[in-house]
């Protein structure tokens, strides 16, 4: 039997791999170090389904407490661990304990960015969302009337607002870029998901800066508005933060391994230490050629399942085929590829009322398709890139094309 395996992080990375080298009948032993004091869950739902109430937190485990006994896996909670020590092959933790391995894998996710404490960041009622004590927090804030302002356009914005305006709070979001959903989607995107959320009642306020936040009396305490950019300022109950997440690659840097952004894997999920691996949102991974960070659900199980089969003794690299989702109100957007390095889009509207879909090209190749409402032009831009075919983009264009035609 080999040696023990540790994983530092009780996250999605984190567990699949553990999962995967059982299903793989992999016998080594297995401990995961857990920062939270909860056993692992399901993130995606937190911002969603659970913080409104629609599905309670047991069902976001991945597994009940009895899958670690019975798999023989030792999962320690609330454990941080403080240092990797590389020469002597273990991890020591804040509390003076240390965990000797054979195999170490680092899956530490990201954090939510946050606003800088000199603007008034480090006031309460200033929240991001990461984690269940977010969700939680949360929400005890989110009652109808109230007011939110979410600081960030992208997807973690954009799904806060759609949450609060169900609940009935009364949302404005801003965002510094000249639109939303700058960095990760096309300009036909952003006007789609923006007229959605006007049409639900967000106030949308792009090329818009925040100067500050202000408490109660100008002193620390509870935020009760902003200032923006303009000067104008705006009243608020409380503010989310979705401007980003860094990395939790620390452990890593200070170890000495090669990081840059994220702890830097190649193809097989190996990092610049042969007996140290890394998975998930954490991770520098190649794909097409350059290093990217892929942070969603769908790589961090790819990712960890992949580097858990060459730990298990396989030699296969990992092909990252990236696919993501996020949902608005009663609107699937689903997200086939990546769009890294676009230079042309083409607009298909959908076969029903709200439906449409964006496909996204590189010097001339598919590369990524996002899907609204349209399921079936997200089934089929997924198998076109799995198949490595090039559609014509007037037969995408065109409405009448029935895009069956296009996997023949």
């Amino acid at each position: 039997m080999a040696g023990r395996l540790v994983i530092i992080g009780a996250g999605q990375a984190g567990f699949a791999l553990a999962a995967k080298l059982r299903a793989l009948k992999d016998t080594r032993p297995i401990t995961i170090l857990g920062a939270e004091e909860c056993l692992p869950y399901q993130r995606p739902p937190l911002s969603k389904k659970y913080l409104l109430g629609e599905m309670s937190f047991d069902r976001l485990l991945f597994r009940s407490e009895s899958w670690y006994a019975e798999n023989d896996v030792e999962i320690r909670l609330s454990a941080w661990v403080e240092e990797i020590d590389r020469t002597g092959r273990r991890v020591l933790l804040q509390d003076g304990s240390a965990v000797d391995y054979d195999t170490l894998v680092i899956a530490t996710g990201a954090t939510p960015r946050t606003l800088p404490a000199a603007i008034g960041g480090d006031l309460d009622g200033v929240y991001v969302v990461r984690d269940k004590r977010d969700a939680d927090r949360l929400a005890e804030e989110m009652l109808p009337g109230r007011r939110l302002l979410i600081i960030g356009g992208g997807y973690i914005g954009l799904e806060a607002a759609a949450v609060a305006r169900h609940l009935g709070l009364e949302v404005t979001l801003i965002e510094m870029a000249d639109r939303i959903l700058q960095r990760v989607a096309s300009a036909e995107t952003a006007d789609i998901m923006r007229a959605i959320h006007v049409t639900h009642g967000v106030t949308i306020l792009e090329k818009t800066g925040l100067t500050r936040l202000i408490g109660k009396a100008g002193k620390a305490g509870k935020v009760e508005a902003v200032e923006l950019a303009d000067g104008t300022v705006v009243p608020v109950d409380f503010v989310i933060a979705g401007i980003g997440v860094t990395p939790n690659d620390r452990l890593a840097a200070t170890a000495g391994l090669e990081t840059a952004n994220g702890v830097v894997v190649d193809a097989f999920g190996r990092t610049s230490d042969p007996f140290i691996f890394a998975a998930g949102d954490c991770t520098l991974l190649p794909f097409e050629g350059a290093r990217v960070r892929l942070e969603s659900v769908q790589n961090a199980v790819d990712q960890a399942e992949a580097a858990a089969a060459v730990i298990a003794g396989g030699e296969l690299p990992y092909l990252p085929k990236p696919w993501f989702w996020s949902d608005q109100y009663d609107v699937k957007l689903q997200i086939a590829g990546f769009n890294l390095g676009y230079d042309e889009t083409v607009v298909r509207p959908g076969a029903r009322e709200g439906a449409a879909s964006v496909w996204y090209f590189r010097r001339g190749k598919f590369i990524a398709v996002d899907a609204i409402n349209d399921a079936k032009a997200y089934v089929t831009g997924k198998k076109l890139i799995d198949l490595g075919r090039h559609p014509e983009k007037a037969l995408l264009a065109d409405p009448a094309t029935d895009l069956k035609q296009l996997l023949l």
